[in-house]
């Protein structure tokens, strides 16, 4: 007997609305001058972890008609580097590397029961990955968003360039503006049409980058919970309608602080669950070496796999296997608690409110499957419970609310950022503030040269587009947080330091009429980024 299917609830009028934002960022990471690199596994893990388990998931609450709208925004940075034939070839090979591994390991686990099945489930799960990336999507990732959006179930909004840490460049703002321009234009060119959104870098937020989103045709942007709260005058819904930024008209949306915490918190929400998957056991450290060195750094570095077997269990170096159900029903329970919270607050702030509350819930895409191994299925749980449990909350996106609710208070969000104390100290502090100087007068260098050659000839554009890419990748907001974090610092300040070694070769070369076409097309080659760049971008106007 057939099952008929559930019907969703009427979810056309709710009392208010969830708006849930995935940020998807990687940096730009590409080294074709060697075999192998161990930074470019971190593409490798999120598509394999991260993308495309969200992906397939997305594409059976689609084939199953379940209603939903998610917001996701794509950096310009992850985009360049999931459509680039390189990278797209090296992580075929990568795949492959894992299905061998899942292999050899399930034939090593065939006696373990505790571990055979979870064996198989890598190699599934590897398995999958492979078809979706090679034979699905054509290696091609962001063609799949992009049918997404156009199916109706995604609004895709873009970031900064190369995900340049604004508020850092109040004092480069030619820089900033460039940042913003460039992350627009390239979302053209992958996407079709303009971006109706922007993710700030870090919610970093200084009063006046509004009006650099409304030069680019941004309607909106999301603001750490602090940027909305003070701002002035003071908002009369808090952060659960957005504000419109005085004399831009540009949307500010505030994140909620109780649906962050509930998902983001190691210590205070749900993936900190003991039944949930351990993220820092991995066979790449915990066997034999040499049966693992074919699938970790070929100079036999222990790096992960991302095949792991035990569960949180608690504060214990004594780790139980992980029990793919038992962790699956934590994360059914956590969907349901999640969406019961939502409810509560959506009806207690709609009996205050003269409009539809929404309630913004933005996440690092990468939680989703790689910290949090369960991400997607509760997600998918989520959203499944939502359709057909309950008609209290809605799924919307920022430019879903914006039409029902075209008039929201005028007000100037307060400068901010999300991150330790709220107030840039991650991106600026003793162990990264010497970029910063370099910002200036890197941007001062590249003004007078964009003023002096506004109609450069083949050799001089081209040395000032790479001047350009250089300076935009030595701003990637990521370089200072790694340095901050402490991990892969070397790695952080090589990139730095590299950057702006090349573009001060090249300025100085163009300025003594000396510039050295071989090291040219080596930068335009290894750093190549924004192939359609106008370096005339940093100029007063185009």
């Amino acid at each position: 007997m057939t099952r008929p299917r559930p019907e969703a609830v009427d979810n056309q009028s709710p009392k208010g609305w969830l708006c849930i934002v995935l940020h998807a960022h990687l940096p730009y990471i590409r080294h074709p001058e060697c075999e192998f690199m161990l930074e470019e596994n971190w593409l490798f893990e999120a598509i394999t972890e991260c993308y495309i388990p969200l992906l397939a998931m997305f594409d059976n609450l689609v084939n199953d008609r379940v209603p939903f709208r998610i917001t996701w925004s794509l950096s310009p940075t992850l985009c360049s580097m999931l459509t680039d034939p390189v990278l797209q070839q090296r992580y075929v090979k990568y795949i492959d590397r894992l299905i061998n591994l899942a292999e050899m390991e399930c034939e090593r686990t065939k006696r373990m029961p505790q571990f055979r099945d979870m064996a198989r489930m890598y190699l599934d799960k590897f398995l999958l990955c492979r078809k979706m990336f090679v034979d699905n999507d054509s290696c091609d990732l962001v063609s799949h968003f992009r049918l997404l959006q156009d199916a109706g179930v995604f609004e895709i909004i873009t970031s900064a360039a190369t995900h340049g840490y604004l508020p850092a460049l109040q004092n480069a703002p030619r820089s900033a503006r460039a940042q913003v321009l460039l992350g627009k234009e390239s979302y053209r060119r992958w996407f079709g049409r303009d971006p109706a959104g922007m993710w700030l870098p870090e919610c970093g937020y200084y009063p006046g980058v509004e009006h650099l989103l409304s030069e680019a045709g941004i309607s909106y942007f999301f603001s750490d919970a602090h940027g909305i709260l003070f701002a002035q005058p003071r908002p009369r819904y808090g952060v659960f309608a957005p504000l419109i930024c005085k004399d831009a008209g540009v949307a500010a949306f505030g994140r909620d602080i109780a649906s962050s915490k509930a998902v983001w918190s190691a210590k205070e929400g749900y993936p900190g669950d003991y039944h949930y998957r351990e993220f820092y056991r991995d066979i790449g450290f915990d066997l034999d070496i040499d049966y693992i060195r074919p699938y970790i750094d070929p100079i036999g570095i222990r790096s992960t796999t991302g095949i792991k077997y035990y569960k949180i269990t608690g504060k214990t170096e004594d780790k139980k296997p992980y029990v793919r159900e038992e962790a699956l029903r934590r994360a059914a329970v956590h969907a349901g608690n999640f969406m019961f919270n939502r409810e509560k607050q959506i009806d207690y702030c709609a009996s205050l409110m003269d409009r539809q509350p929404i309630v913004v819930a933005p996440y690092d895409a990468e939680l989703f499957g790689h910290w949090w191994y369960e991400g997607p299925q509760w997600l998918n749980f989520l959203i499944r419970k939502m359709a057909f449990e309950q008609n209290t909350v809605g799924l919307c996106t920022a430019s879903d609310y914006l039409s029902a609710n075209p008039v929201n208070q005028e007000a100037g969000p307060s400068f901010s950022s999300w991150g330790y104390k709220g107030y840039s100290e991650i991106w600026i502090n003793g162990s990264n503030d010497w970029i910063y100087p370099q910002f200036q007068t890197m941007e001062k260098r590249m003004s007078d040269a964009v003023e002096t050659h506004r109609e450069a000839g083949s050799l001089a554009k081209r040395a000032l587009n790479q001047m350009a890419r250089e300076q935009l990748l030595a701003q990637s907001s990521d370089w200072a947080f790694i340095m901050k974090s402490g991990t892969m610092v070397n790695y952080a300040q090589r990139r730095t330091r590299e950057h702006i070694a090349n573009f001060t070769r090249l300025a100085d070369d163009l300025e003594h009429d000396r510039l050295d076409k071989h090291f040219l097309s080596l930068l335009e080659s290894h750093n190549n980024i924004f192939p359609d760049i106008d370096y005339r971008v940093f100029g007063q106007g185009r």
